[in-house]
């Protein structure tokens, strides 16, 4: 068999704080490890270290090892392991309001490390955000069509093409009629 090649998956992260809540005081990590079943990764959890490793079903072997900047509580986390990643949600330890400054212990840059701006709260303006559970991350359909009116406002959508007469492309000189007089409509 051959060698897999090895590679440190991109880690994005994100985090919430709480002095009262442990509910509240958490880190959201994901290890995209596209490809690699759950039966042939390893994940292992401590209060100070996430280390993952996985073989995708493409010959590529993912590893990392995070040193935590302060400590977890790995019997309150959470884990979710897709197709594409390892979702992970790591209660803090310590109960404080104020972020930790990084995610890792070292503080030298990291490239397959980063920032998850879509989970990313600022810290004086994350009791004004709703709590996420993973379901609010994925958007509804609420507003959209059916009775009670579209979710799409006042569009006229009879001045969407206005301007492009002459244009030329696809159809140019059709009119409403296509070839060999055929109707469009």
């Amino acid at each position: 068999m051959p060698e897999l090649s090895k590679v440190h998956p991109e880690v994005t992260w994100a985090q919430r704080s709480s002095s009262s809540d442990a509910e509240r005081n958490y880190l959201y990590v994901n290890i995209k490890a596209p490809d690699v079943a759950r039966d042939a990764a390893t994940l292992k959890i401590t209060s100070t270290n996430v280390t993952f490793a996985g073989d995708s079903k493409k010959g590529v072997r993912y590893e990392v090892s995070l040193d935590l900047y302060a400590e977890i509580d790995p019997d309150h986390s959470k884990v979710n392991h897709s197709d594409r990643e390892v979702e992970l949600v790591l209660r803090k330890k310590e109960l404080k309001v104020e972020f930790w400054p990084r995610l890792l212990e070292t503080t030298q840059k990291i490239h397959f490390l980063k920032t998850d701006f879509d989970k990313w709260v600022d810290e004086d303006e994350q009791d004004e955000v709703a709590e996420d559970d993973y379901a609010n991350n994925f958007g509804g359909f609420e507003g959209l069509g059916g009775e009670g009116g579209g979710g799409l406002g006042n569009i006229d959508f009879s001045k969407l093409g206005a301007g492009l007469e002459g244009m030329g492309g696809a159809g140019a000189g059709f009119g409403a009629e296509g070839a060999e007089g055929e109707s469009l409509f």
